[in-house]
């Protein structure tokens, strides 16, 4: 049986008790139904992993004990810095949570012209929360001791307007070129993929004006959340670790 993994937003400290997050807690206690002496491994984003095991759970805290910090890295060498159109329902929750277990070093979501979800600032800051706690499930599920970064939310021109040394690229149905003939560089890749109803051809080619160039996934339409997949899978397939 696999140990359960957690996510610790704090230092580990070395064979001393400590209660794990509120979080952490409720799903070792409520959702495992873990008891005390049961093993665990812990991470909080520095690159190690911890392992220890549970002393005792309580309704109010789950206290636990690590012995051993090992240096394990899961990380791809590729750097992959997603741009995903922000999209309704749980798609966007989908495309956080598969695009880190494929390895994606950075996430912005990004407000574009057929983006359909509008919220004020404190609706924003809900979901930006929300969406932070997928990338750690997703960290917890796969394996992976570091988070990669969220960003906060912007509108496409912002992002168009940051440099990188990254190869960019912006999927688009009309394109010619695909992901095979993408050059390799060390710094990786900046990918840019529009919400349900993609980019408009307007946007597409602002962010060739940018420095993007423009590729396809093929003669079929695919859901935006299937294009971030299939992309950062390419990626990571063609110059990656898969």
């Amino acid at each position: 049986m696999r140990i359960p993994r957690f996510y610790h937003p704090e230092n580990v400290p070395l064979d001393q008790e400590f209660a794990l997050s509120d979080e952490a807690a409720h799903h070792a206690s409520t959702v495992l139904r873990m008891k005390a002496n049961q093993p665990v491994v812990l991470f909080n984003g520095d690159g190690n992993e911890y392992s220890g095991q549970i002393i005792s759970v309580s309704r109010k805290e789950v206290m636990v004990e690590v012995d051993a910090c090992l240096s394990l890295s899961t990380e791809s060498a590729l750097p992959v810095h997603l741009a995903q159109g922000i999209s309704k329902g749980d798609r966007m929750e989908t495309v956080l949570q598969k695009s880190v277990e494929l390895g994606v070093t950075e996430i912005t979501p990004v407000i574009t012209e057929r983006c359909t979800v509008k919220l004020d600032q404190k609706r924003w800051e809900k979901k930006f929360a929300q969406w932070h706690k997928v990338i750690i499930g997703a960290c917890e599920q796969s394996g992976r001791n570091r988070l990669p970064v969220l960003h906060p939310v912007q509108n496409l021109s912002q992002f168009l307007s940051a440099s990188t040394q990254q190869h960019r690229l912006v999927l688009s149905p009309v394109a010619t070129g695909g992901f095979s003939k993408t050059p390799y560089i060390t710094q990786g890749y900046r990918l840019l993929i529009g919400p349900e109803g993609g980019l408009s051809e307007q946007e597409v080619h602002q962010a060739q004006e940018c420095g993007y160039s423009a590729v396809n996934m093929g003669p079929r339409i695919l859901r935006t959340e299937t294009a971030a997949i299939a992309s950062i899978s390419l990626l990571q397939g063609i110059h990656g670790d898969m």
